[in-house]
C-alpha cells in the first residue's frame, strides 16, 4: 500500500498529483463524518495540535480546530494578543517553547511571505507544520478544498473545464494555491481577469489566458472563482473606487449569464458584497460558497491525518 504520509504541507506547488488526489479522496471520505458525526475517529488520539495564527481568521482557524478535535486531538489556540511575541519573542522561539511542551503538530498563519517555510527549516525533526496562509505566498488547504468543491460539482476530469479566476490575483495566496492545484490536475483552460495593477507577474500567470475584461473571462466558463479585493495587502491605492471595481469586475447576475448555464460560482471568503460579488450571485442557485466552507473541515482532517502518518 502506498505511503501518503506527509512531513509538512507548506504549498501545493510541486506536490505530486497522486498525493494531491489522495488527499482529495480522503477528504471526500471524511466529509460526512466531519459535518454530521459520529465523532469517534482517533488518528490523532494523544496528540496536540496548536493553531498559531498571527493574522485574524474565521473559516480557517475554526475548521482546523474542528478537524483536529474530530480526529481525537487536543487543540490549543495560540492567542497572539497575550503571548510573549508581544514582548519581542521570535516566532522560532515561540515554536521551540511549544515543542518543549511536547507539541508536534502546528497550524501556522502569518502575514509574512515564507514565514511558515522558515519555521519548517528550524523545527524539531518530529514536528510537522501546515501553512494556513502566509503573506501572498500560499494557502494550500484552501486550494485543496476548492479542488474538492469543483470535483463534487464537475467531476474528476479537469481537462475539459474552463475556469475563470476574477479579481485581486496579485495579492491572493488563495489564487496561487488554486493555480498550483489546477495545473497539477490538468485543467483545460485557466483564465485570469483583473485590473492591470492586480494581475500577477508572468511567473504566476504562466500558462493562463489573461483576459482584458471580466466578461471575456466568464464567456462559456464552467467555474467562476472570484477573489476578495485585498486592500490590507496593498501598499497603494490600486483601484480607482469600489463602485468602479464592482461595475467592471464584480460578478453580477447579468455577467454570470455569460458563463455556462451550469457554471458554479466560488469565493474563498470573507466576501465584500457589492464589491467583488453581488448578493444575488453569492446567495443564488449557482453559488457553492457555503459548500466550500463545509469542505474545509474534511480537507483539514485529511491533511492532519496525513501529517500524523495515518493516511490510508
Amino acid at each position: 500500500m502506498a505511503d501518503f504520509s506527509l512531513r509538512h504541507l507548506l504549498t501545493l506547488d510541486g506536490l505530486p498529483r497522486v498525493t494531491l488526489e489522495h488527499l482529495l479522496q480522503r477528504a471526500a471520505i471524511w466529509r460526512h463524518t466531519a459535518l454530521h458525526g459520529p465523532f469517534d475517529a482517533t488518528p490523532l488520539r494523544g496528540r496536540t495540535v496548536v493553531n498559531l495564527f498571527f493574522e485574524p481568521s474565521t473559516r480557517t482557524r475554526s475548521s482546523f480546530e474542528l478537524a483536529a478535535s474530530r480526529l481525537g486531538a487536543t487543540v490549543l489556540n495560540f492567542d497572539m494578543a497575550s503571548s510573549s511575541t508581544r514582548k519581542g519573542e521570535t516566532l522560532a522561539d515561540t515554536l521551540y517553547t511549544l515543542e518543549a511542551m511536547g507539541v508536534t503538530l502546528f497550524v501556522v498563519r502569518h502575514a509574512a511571505d515564507g514565514a511558515v517555510a522558515a519555521l519548517a527549516e528550524v523545527c524539531a525533526p518530529t514536528s510537522s507544520l501546515i501553512n494556513a496562509g502566509d503573506g501572498r505566498s500560499a494557502h494550500p488547504t484552501q486550494g485543496l478544498l476548492d479542488m474538492l468543491t469543483i470535483r463534487q460539482h464537475k467531476g474528476d476530469d479537469f481537462s475539459r473545464l474552463k475556469i475563470a479566476i476574477v479579481g485581486d490575483v496579485r495579492h491572493s495566496r488563495v489564487a496561487r494555491s488554486d493555480l498550483h492545484a489546477l495545473r497539477t490536475l490538468g485543467c483545460g483552460e485557466i483564465r485570469l481577469a483583473a485590473p492591470p495593477a492586480l494581475l500577477p507577474d508572468a511567473a504566476i500567470s504562466a500558462g493562463c489566458r489573461i483576459c482584458a475584461t471580466a466578461d471575456e473571462a466568464l464567456d462559456g466558463a464552467d467555474v467562476v472563482m472570484t477573489l476578495r479585493l485585498q486592500r490590507e495587502r496593498m501598499e497603494e491605492g490600486l483601484v480607482a473606487s469600489l463602485e468602479a471595481y464592482f461595475r467592471d469586475w464584480g460578478i453580477t447576475p447579468e455577467r454570470l449569464r455569460l458563463a455556462r448555464p451550469d457554471a458554479i460560482v466560488m469565493h474563498p471568503g470573507p466576501m465584500n458584497r457589492g464589491v467583488e460579488i453581488a448578493d444575488a450571485v453569492a446567495d443564488g442557485p449557482q453559488s457553492v460558497i457555503r459548500a466550500q466552507v463545509s469542505n474545509g473541515v474534511a480537507v483539514r482532517m485529511a491533511v492532519l491525518e496525513a501529517l500524523a502518518g495515518n493516511g490510508q
